[in-house]
């Protein structure tokens, strides 16, 4: 299913004014101006990379209070236990706070559920057996907003609890002793995009003040805080929130801080994904090199180890929990590839994707730690909403279910009208996830497609890849990549340019990976050539390695530092010349 090409227009006396006015060159004026950053105040904004951009801890609502029922339980030896969550962000998240609890020499220890024993967020089961351990006074880390019972229970303990999150505030709000959410209904709070170890880091800053007793922190606990943003950084990339606002100060700075302040165990892993003599540090690099691996333990129910690499000071523990952690990604990786072609065989014996609103896939045999990865790419590549349903649970008549969003479709939203098929279900506009009894997937199916007709036309169910600009091959050099990166660091909401090369010859073709599964081409235009690489695209060498064929391909330039420096091209999507892109 290809996408529609949109090349977008620019405003050309806005674009002129922002370079007059900001001093900045045409490429950069014109990304600029198509991201709708043009008054001086907005430029200032965007540009404004100073630690000092970060609004104080006491701002974030529910802060202050959550400060003082943790510092008090913290000082009085009460026995602490953080409740975190198993992807990236948790992870983060419960180290930033575990290692600041420490820090304030408190009684801590934390848990993380196994996706696969315990699934998501709190549980009474789990709250029941950490409270008959001995914890005197929990805190959540990334989850918890919608937990009404859970909290209803500890406080039938008489443990009390503090929530930390920030996924979507539901009608009820659970009866903690604090709770902290950039979206804390009645607050107001200017940036509502913050991620759990974003929220976690502005908790441990204000910690850190009140056991200091003013802002003005000694050498230790600043240098706790500089890895911190670090982990922040982290959490901020892998969970996909925007790259606007304070999170592109925490990004920029936690790139900064990474190598500098991390402990062995994230130096190991460094070191594992070829990053700790990498020249410049990119979110990419986060998101592609750091992210996978560490929810990779979570996503095959090793989560605690995700933790404890983050927190380990122990070499050589640090280097064996670095190393495992990567074979664990490597088995992921297998996984994925084998899900995803069995999810392809059964749309392609069952279902008709262009004249389907959504995808909503079933089967015994998919492990229930990779389907949201592998719906995020049947989505990507189908342009459909897409459900993928591991019916492998612990009760042979549930089935779990992850939810990947496409087209702009509000998943939260849909799923919200089918409730009536679901046991349960949480999560995000553009991811979820849902449980479900086996007998209710057909019905579930049906009513899901109607509710995703019902916010987007039918018609509307095709991606529109907006291109900011068409280039010359000639033109990519290091020099407008210098330019590029004036905007960075890139990620959700602030995405890296996306440019088009038109009538472009393939002077060669092939595949990459253990499956074959990535592509790798040699374009030429105008004399000129450059590498491009499309990831999970290696299906395409077919049709491309025809002969005599010349190709238009949308892409994102970057710059490659494997054996060596050069520009290349991550390929999005291609079509044969001679066609003209739709203009937005």
């Amino acid at each position: 299913m290809s996408l529609r090409w949109s090349l977008r227009l620019h405003d050309a006396a806005m674009v002129q004014a922002i370079e007059r006015d900001a001093g900045f060159s045409p490429v950069v004026a014109q990304l600029l101006a198509l991201r709708g950053i043009s008054s001086p105040a907005a430029i200032e904004s965007f540009f404004n990379l100073k630690m000092t951009g970060l609004r104080a801890p006491a701002e974030l609502p529910g802060l202050n209070q959550a400060v003082e029922k943790i510092y008090a339980a913290a000082t009085s030896g009460k026995k602490i236990c953080i409740y975190g969550d198993y992807d990236a962000d948790g992870m983060t998240s419960t180290a930033i706070l575990y290692r600041c609890l420490k820090l304030l020499n408190a009684d801590v220890q934390y848990f993380v559920p196994s996706r696969l024993d315990d699934g998501y967020g709190l549980s009474i089961e789990s709250l029941e057996r950490l409270i008959k351990r001995g914890a005197e006074f929990i805190i959540s880390v990334d989850c918890g907003i919608g937990s009404v019972d859970e909290v209803e229970y500890c406080k039938s303990q008489n443990v009390p609890i503090v929530i930390t999150d920030h996924h979507h505030v539901g009608d009820k709000l659970p009866d903690a002793d604090a709770i902290v959410h950039p979206a804390l209904p009645g607050h107001g709070y200017p940036f509502e995009g913050l991620c759990g170890a974003g929220v976690a880091f502005k908790l441990a800053w204000g910690l850190c003040i009140a056991a200091h007793g003013s802002p003005k922190l000694p050498e230790a606990m600043r240098d706790y805080l500089f890895g911190a943003i670090s982990l922040a950084a982290i959490g901020t990339v892998c969970d996909v929130v925007p790259l606007v606002d304070e999170n592109r100060i925490l990004v920029h700075h936690g790139m900064n801080c990474l190598r500098p302040y991390a402990n062995p165990g994230l130096r190991h892993l460094l070191g594992i994904a070829k990053l700790i003599d990498k020249p410049k540090l990119e979110a990419e690099d986060l998101g592609f090199g750091i992210g996978p691996r560490l929810n990779a333990s979570g996503r095959l129910g090793q989560a605690q180890l995700g933790v404890e690499l983050l927190i380990c000071e122990d070499n050589g523990r640090a280097k064996e929990l670095a190393e495992y952690i990567d074979a664990l990604n490597k088995n992921r990786k297998s996984l994925e590839i084998k899900i995803q072609r069995s999810a392809e065989k059964l749309i392609e014996e069952n279902y008709d994707p262009e004249n389907e609103a959504a995808l909503v896939l079933a089967a015994d045999d998919w492990h229930l730690g990779v389907i949201g990865i592998v719906a995020g790419r049947v989505a990507e590549k189908y342009q459909r909403p897409t459900v993928m349903i591991s019916t492998e649970a612990h009760d042979a008549r549930d089935g779990v279910g992850s939810c990947r969003s496409s087209c702009g479709v509000d998943l939260y939203e849909a799923l919200g009208q089918c409730s009536d098929h679901l046991i349960k279900f949480g999560g995000h506009k553009a991811a979820a996830g849902l449980s479900i009894k086996k007998e209710d997937v057909a019905s579930f199916r049906e009513d899901f497609c109607q509710a995703v007709v019902q916010q987007v036309n039918f018609d509307d169910l095709y991606q529109d890849l907006d291109i900011d600009a068409e280039v010359l091959v000639g033109h990519l050099t290091f020099g407008m990549m210098a330019e590029l990166d004036k905007l960075a660091p890139f990620g959700q909401s602030n995405p890296r340019p996306i440019f088009c090369v038109n009538d472009v010859k393939l002077v060669d073709v092939s595949t990459m990976g253990t499956e074959d599964q990535h592509l790798s081409i040699l374009i030429e235009q105008h004399g000129n050539q450059i590498r491009a690489v499309g990831f999970g695209k290696g299906e395409w060498s077919k049709v491309l390695s025809e002969p005599d064929q010349s190709f238009d391909f949308a892409c994102r330039p970057v710059i490659n530092t494997f054996r060596g420096r050069s520009v290349e091209l991550h390929l999005i999507d291609y079509r044969p010349s001679k066609q003209s892109a739709v203009v937005s």
